[in-house]
């Protein structure tokens, strides 16, 4: 716990806030930038004479609960949130739920690749935005409706046509790949609704499933590479993912150096929907 960096942090937020963005009123006789001490120690449901201490660098360590009064009351921002976990000498709490939304910044970067296949998608599998090489290299993934069953970990383990993307000897070590990183998702975020109905639908629909999340293993996926089975042959990608806000993924899909894999992309690309003869 740092007291000294603590205290002028919480000093300085709460000079910053006015009275009218937490419900009162201004006073004609207010001597104080912001609001008082009184006022904090009132929203947040502790003594005066506690949040006094806090400011002044002489209070014992605050519970996680004060921590997140604080940050409630003074209306900080996610960033200034886990800054005062951190000031408190407390672990940054994880961030739960997973938004569905695309953010524009990440639409922009799709739409600006055009030698790589990229999509955006959940922690729970469901893709939100893909783009032309991502639809072509894996075909138009990204449901309407955000259900469970367009997750691609639920549709791997419950529908073997999800596998034919896939080389056969590399099945198994997708499987693992799959679960391993969900269970890091599931310690994040397991009592949100969405992440409990696809555990609990695939660990009672599939044995496959239920016998690897079994074993506990846990691996966030961060980089990789992937071969997929396409209309022009297998096709070697390099696969990264980069973590976003708001429970988001970014994943780029690159050909090696050296490889033709660029080329086959391309040629994918301009065949699109149309059949082969």
């Amino acid at each position: 716990m740092d007291r000294e960096a603590l205290a002028q942090f919480l000093r300085l937020r709460r000079e910053r806030m006015r009275p009218a963005e937490v419900g009162l009123p201004p006073g004609a006789r207010r001597r104080t930038a912001g609001l008082r001490r009184e006022e904090v120690a009132q929203l947040t449901g502790m003594s005066v004479d506690y949040y006094g201490r806090l400011e002044q660098a002489r209070s014992t360590q605050p519970s996680p609960q004060m921590v997140r009064a604080l940050a409630r009351a003074l209306r900080l921002t996610d960033d200034e949130s886990d800054h005062l976990f951190r000031l408190a000498g407390h672990a940054v709490p994880d961030r739960t739920g997973s938004s569905t939304r695309v953010r524009p910044a990440l639409a922009f970067v799709l739409d600006q690749m055009r030698d790589a296949a990229a999509f955006v998608g959940t922690d729970t599998g469901i893709v939100l935005a893909q783009n032309e090489l991502a639809t072509a290299l894996m075909g138009d993934r990204v449901a309407a409706d955000g259900g469970l069953k367009s997750s691609m970990v639920w549709q791997w383990f419950t529908d073997p046509s999800a596998r034919e993307v896939a080389l056969p000897d590399e099945v198994d070590a997708h499987s693992r790949t799959f679960v391993a990183d969900l269970r890091a998702s599931w310690a994040r975020r397991r009592g949100d609704a969405d992440m409990r109905e696809l555990v609990d639908g695939l660990l009672e629909r599939s044995p496959e499933f239920a016998a690897l999340w079994a074993r506990h293993e846990v691996a966030v996926r961060r980089m990789d590479r992937k071969t997929f089975v396409t209309r022009v042959g297998p096709i070697c990608l390099d696969c990264e993912v980069l973590a976003t806000a708001d429970g988001q993924i970014l994943v780029v899909l690159t050909p090696p150096v050296g490889s033709n894999a660029l080329a086959d992309l391309r040629l994918l690309a301009v065949l699109g929907q149309q059949p082969m003869g």
